[in-house]
């Protein structure tokens, strides 16, 4: 197919309908580079703005560095139709854009480097996540994790905490939830073991407050967050992980081990409103399953 471009007034190519139409059928390696791509603009044009900010401030010209941040969000925004078209081409990528908190990059960055056929289990997904809190990344050896994913799953995290006020928030909601109780926890000293341990292995200067907070046996606030959301972000992969290995294989994956622990979450079903996008008798047949 002969792909055309459309050029705007300032001279920057847009996506015509057959790039998107083109977009829809990337490789999973491609996908990844634009994925990167885009928050490496993202980045660069969130410097530009503080650079032409403090430009302003100072009474300095700042006309070139105001195009640059034009030019650049544009190029987001195009690289974002792009991972969009790539996201609604699949069903699992429909499935997860209907999932409050999750856009276009996001959706498509997880189709790109999840391969279900690799992964039995929501853990393997969690390891190659390095959300595997067992798994420890040691000298001269390869790092057990997918580094761009770990950052993926990061801004999935921060995502939910943004969204978890609407009221058609699911994930959101969890982090919440999940925040309460190991705030409660915190205080009743329950990971005093884990704050003598954080101490005894990481060097954190004295003045912070993240010292303060270790050396009184408590998590610090930063802390608790990230576990609340991590919480989440696993919840959701051991969804997404269920639906989409239904979908494919036609049966139902093992419930990750870390569901049946009294300390931990308990697993929780996916909401049927998500379910619209697979195929009917795909989820009568996991219906089925559950019922043997």
């Amino acid at each position: 197919m002969e792909l055309t471009t459309q050029i705007d007034e300032g001279g920057i190519t847009r996506l015509t309908k057959d790039l998107k139409d083109s977009a829809s059928l990337m490789a999973p390696q491609q996908v990844r580079f634009l994925v990167d791509d885009y928050y490496q603009m993202q980045d660069n044009r969130t410097r530009a703005k503080n650079q032409e900010r403090a430009l302003n401030k100072s009474g300095e010209p700042s006309g070139v560095i105001e195009w640059q941040a034009k030019n650049a969000l544009f190029q987001e925004n195009q690289i974002k139709n792009a991972l969009a078209a790539y996201a609604a081409g699949q069903v699992m990528g429909r499935w997860m854009l209907d999932i409050v908190g999750i856009g276009p990059v996001i959706a498509a960055g997880l189709l790109a480097h999840i391969d279900i056929a690799q992964a039995p289990t929501a853990g393997s997904i969690w390891r190659y996540a390095g959300l595997d809190p067992t798994s420890e990344w040691k000298k001269g050896e390869k790092r057990p994790w997918n580094a761009s994913l770990k950052v993926l799953c990061w801004k999935l995290g921060e995502s939910f905490v943004k969204v978890s006020n609407n009221e058609n928030d699911v994930y959101g909601k969890l982090y919440k939830t999940r925040k309460e109780l190991e705030t409660a926890r915190n205080e009743r000293g329950d990971f005093a073991d884990q704050a003598e341990a954080k101490l005894a292995k990481n060097k954190i200067r004295k003045e912070t407050d993240a010292y303060k907070a270790y050396s009184i046996g408590k998590l610090p606030p930063a802390h608790i967050h990230a576990r609340a959301k991590r919480v989440a972000v696993k919840m959701f992969l051991s969804h997404l992980h269920e639906i989409w290995w239904t979908h494919q294989f036609g049966s139902s994956p093992p419930v990750p081990y870390v569901f049946s622990l009294a300390e931990h979450t308990h697993k929780i079903e996916p909401p049927e409103l998500l379910f619209k996008h697979i195929n009917p008798l795909t989820v009568a047949k996991k219906a089925s399953l559950a019922k043997t």
